[in-house]
Order: structure tokens, then C-alpha cells, then sequence
């Protein structure tokens, strides 16, 4: 794992307690660290069994009792809340959601079956509904909290080949304003991060060639790498009280697309 440095503390979210999905491997595990450190509790569950249990085997030597870990298929909707309800009981309420976990596998649409497409759904945009119909009693009766769904720049860009995917986060855009509305009156906060090309070991094993990254830095104004910390530290801003008064908003982080 990637040891913080000179990053900034936030002292409201000492102490909170934070449920992330995807957390065993690439921003999901940064964020894992990144409000471990702030000193908050976290709970994190992934399909990734393996991943998931060498990230937590990582850090709980230095965090102990304020990490968590559930190895779960998020499109089981009652395991993922059966692990919610159970990390609740060992770390506490949630005050924090952010709905992480994702799939961008490419695909022709003109060759993707009714089960793919669903599959890719219940994934990309489902999973961050259900996640939040579970956690969000508690957030309101413990005085409220943060949502933070993890949209991405294909919603705004729509590439070829992605077809369900890119609906998937354009769909995490318009929950994102509509729970806003519904979960203003709880003071529970919810907003969108929305973000470039994150440079991480699946991307760099998958897809990111050379040739692909040049063609990409063509696109942005800030010449270097997205980096999983980049998008960990406006998560660590959007979850704190310094954006207490911020929510139904998308924040995006990829470099200044041109």
C-alpha cells in the first residue's frame, strides 16, 4: 500500500465510521487507507476474496479494530446487506457510504446479451442504490452523513464500447441529484466523484499501452498521471464537515479534460 504523505487531516472524520465497496484493490483501496488514516473505522467488502484479505492483512497491523473486511457480490443484495448490517455491529453506524465498487469491461453492443447488460447494471449503478437503502436509516437517525457515488468521465464522454457501463454511471449522475433531494431533510449529503483515467494496476494490466496514455495526455491540460490518491483526497473533502454544505454536486478529477 501507498504510505499517506503530507496529506491533509480532517478532524471531523476521526472517528467516523466509513463502508466502502470495491475497497480490496486500486481507488477502492486507496480510499481504504486514506480514512484510515484520518482516523476513522472502515468497513470494506469486495468480490475479490484474495485482494480483499492481503488489503486488509496490510493494514489491520497498524489500524487493528477500526478495519473491517466482508468478502461479498455486490449484486447479492441481501449479502451486501447482511455485511453491512454486520460491519455496523462491530465499527458502528455509518456516517459514510461511498458507493465505489465497479466493472468496466469493454464490450460491442451490437454482441452484448440481455444477461451482460444487466449483469454490468447491477454492478455499476444498482449496487449504489442498494448500499444506500441500507446504511441510510442509520445515517439520518445518527444525525446524518456523506454519500459518495463513483460516477466516471465516460458518463460525460460516452467511448465506444462501453455501452453499459457508460449508462451504469450516467444513471450514478442522476441518483446522485435525485437521493440529494430525498435525504436533505436528514442532513445526509450527496454528491458524485466523477473521474478521469485513474492509473492503476488493472488499467495498466488491461488496457493502458503507451500508445494509449499518449493519445490520452493529448486530452488533458495537466501532464502527469491520475493518480487513485488524486480522487482518495476529494472523497476525504466531500465525507468532511468542510463540505457541509455541499451536496447534489459532481466533482471532477481527471487532469483538466480538453
Amino acid at each position: 500500500m501507498t504510505q499517506p504523505s503530507e496529506r491533509t487531516l480532517y478532524p471531523s472524520l476521526r472517528g467516523k465510521q466509513v463502508f466502502i465497496t470495491g475497497g480490496a484493490t486500486g481507488i477502492g483501496a486507496c480510499m481504504v487507507e486514506a480514512f484510515l488514516y484520518q482516523g476513522a473505522k472502515v468497513g470494506f467488502v469486495d468480490i475479490a476474496a484474495e485482494e480483499g484479505a492481503k488489503c486488509y492483512a496490510e493494514l489491520s497491523p497498524s489500524y487493528g479494530d477500526a478495519l473491517s473486511f466482508r468478502a461479498c457480490d455486490v449484486t447479492d443484495v441481501a449479502a451486501l446487506r447482511a455485511a453491512i448490517s454486520e460491519m455496523s455491529q462491530q465499527l458502528g453506524v455509518f456516517n459514510v457510504l461511498i458507493n465505489n465498487v465497479a466493472n468496466d469491461k469493454r464490450c460491442d453492443p451490437r454482441s452484448l446479451d440481455d444477461a451482460s447488460w444487466h449483469s454490468s447494471l447491477a454492478v455499476n449503478l444498482d449496487a449504489a442504490f442498494f448500499a444506500t437503502r441500507a446504511i441510510a436509516p442509520g445515517m439520518a437517525a445518527s444525525g446524518g452523513g456523506s454519500i459518495i457515488n463513483f460516477s466516471s468521465i465516460n458518463a460525460l464522454c460516452g467511448p465506444a464500447e462501453m455501452p453499459s457501463y457508460v449508462t451504469a454511471k450516467a444513471g450514478l449522475l442522476g441518483l446522485t441529484r435525485a437521493l440529494a433531494s430525498d435525504f436533505a431533510r436528514d442532513n445526509i449529503r450527496v454528491n458524485a466523484l466523477v473521474p478521469g483515467w485513474v492509473v492503476t494496476d488493472k488499467q495498466l494490466e488491461k488496457w493502458l499501452t503507451p500508445e494509449v496514455e499518449a493519445k490520452w495526455m493529448e486530452t488533458v491540460r495537466l501532464q502527469r498521471r491520475l493518480k487513485p490518491v488524486d480522487v482518495a483526497n476529494m472523497a476525504l473533502f466531500l465525507a468532511s464537515e468542510d463540505a457541509a454544505m455541499i451536496t447534489g454536486q459532481q466533482f471532477v478529477v481527471d487532469g483538466g479534460r480538453l
